[in-house]
């Protein structure tokens, strides 16, 4: 299992947003609170399921730390912004670079293909999610996310609010693709009964 600081190391993103907010020194001291919490957290969770580890270790925990260490601070007032604007540029950079991706002949049908072993990897029941896989149609991936580690954890650690900025990292990679459409109607995260993907070729 990763370390907190060897965790920390990958989200400088959120770091450099916090530098952006704060003065220099109070960012670097609340980085080095977020990586003792960071440390409690997973000390907590020694006894999750392995798959799970690819969402807590690398994605919730380490985001939940630096939140809820921003809220105990004099910052609080800025600690869902600072959260929620890090996420939007990370993934909005990442959202462009896939978007030249597609942009490569043939890319679009191999991407909407490729949906299907990644999410069942990525995102199915060894990973703590629960699915609604549809039949396949060409051109065409829908699956539904009826149970969701992060709507789980986020809430067991007392921030469920931060769910919904992953909800919206999702748009912000797949909404703007070229020839390709992601529809969805609601997430978890926003208080629907599933998360619904949709991922069609024009």
């Amino acid at each position: 299992m990763k370390t907190a600081k060897q965790i920390l190391k990958k989200k400088q993103f959120i770091k450099e947003e916090m530098d952006r907010q704060f003065p220099k020194e109070v960012s670097d001291a609340l980085w080095q609170k977020a990586e003792k919490k960071l440390n409690e957290i997973i000390k907590q969770h020694q006894s999750i399921p392995a798959g799970e580890h690819a969402h807590t270790d690398n994605f919730i925990f380490p985001t939940a730390a630096v939140y809820l260490t921003l809220l105990s601070s004099d910052y609080r007032d800025s600690a869902y912004y600072v959260i929620e604007n890090a996420a939007v540029t990370y993934t909005e950079k990442a959202g462009r670079a896939l978007a030249g991706f597609l942009k490569l002949p043939g890319m679009k049908s191999l991407f909407i293909k490729i949906w299907d072993p990644m999410t069942k990897k990525k995102f199915g029941p060894d990973c703590g999610f629960g699915n609604v896989f549809y039949p396949k149609k060409k051109n065409e991936y829908r699956m539904d996310i009826v149970s969701c580690p992060y709507v789980r954890y986020f809430t067991e650690l007392g921030c469920p609010e931060l769910t919904k900025i992953y909800c919206a990292n999702d748009d912000r990679v797949y909404g703007n693709l070229p020839g390709l459409e992601f529809k969805r109607a609601g997430t978890l995260g926003t208080g629907a009964n599933r998360c619904d993907f949709t991922l069609r070729k024009l």
